[in-house]
């Protein structure tokens, strides 16, 4: 039997993490942590080890950010409470909660390797496939709001050159599979456009953030920005980097 999902909600709002709570318990998700501020969510995934981080940007104390900084960080350090320091799995995916769509603190966030970000008027159905979705590494971000998100926050500059020479690793198909990817294509759709197997995308999709040292497919969509892969007002052709053969 598969065990449930466990996550921790972050929320300065008692309100708020009870909505939560009842939510993903009525769909078998398990609340296993609480969190008022960010010191207590570090703390609280120390301690619950959950699979997903509901994380409010704007808490007292430590915010939001920060917080996930320090949970991502966390992985492969020692676990004190396992026997002798073994290192902790890895770290849960984080998505972040905010009230302001486009929020410059959202973008900061999904650089230092959170998941996603929800709104917090999401319906029921939207937080628990969320959560859901990112377990599995999928894509949680729609396209439209990630062109809005990228176009408006990331920065070109000197170290676009050295990203683009990332991507000198990756195949043509690769390439291929990362560009529709960026654009928020799912395993499913990349398939049909493709004309592959989903199993193939699927080895596709694993290979290029394994090539890229990317956690996930957000990450994955950031990068394919910031590096000129794909541009935000371009919907069709995937640009190739400066200096790729062929």
């Amino acid at each position: 039997m598969t065990e449930p999902l466990r996550v921790l909600v972050a929320d300065d709002q008692t309100l708020v993490r009870t909505g939560f709570r009842l939510i993903l318990g009525a769909d078998g998700i398990d609340v296993v942590g609480e969190a008022t501020n960010g010191i207590e969510a570090v703390a609280g995934v120390r301690r619950t080890r959950p699979d997903v981080v509901l994380m409010d940007v704007r808490m007292p104390g430590m915010d939001g950010l920060e917080a996930t900084r320090r949970i991502l960080a966390d992985r492969g350090a020692p676990d004190p409470v396992r026997a002798e320091g073994a290192p902790l799995p890895d770290s849960p995916r984080v998505i972040i909660l905010t009230t302001f769509d486009l929020d410059r603190y959202v973008y900061a966030a999904l650089s230092a390797g959170a998941s996603g970000f929800l709104l917090k008027d999401v319906t029921p159905e939207q937080l628990t496939a969320a959560v859901r979705t990112v377990r599995t590494g999928d894509a949680l971000l729609a396209p439209a709001i990630t062109r809005r998100l990228v176009q408006r926050f990331t920065r070109r500059g000197s170290d676009t050159a050295t990203l683009h020479r990332d991507l000198a690793s990756l195949t043509p198909r690769e390439l291929e599979v990362f560009g529709l990817l960026a654009r928020g294509l799912s395993n499913a759709e990349l398939a049909t456009r493709l004309h592959l197997a989903e199993a193939t995308v699927k080895t596709h999709v694993a290979r290029i953030l394994a090539k890229l040292g990317l956690r996930d497919r957000v990450q994955a969509v950031i990068v394919a920005y910031e590096t000129g892969l794909v541009s935000a007002g371009v919907h069709e052709d995937v640009q190739r980097p400066t200096g790729r053969a062929g």
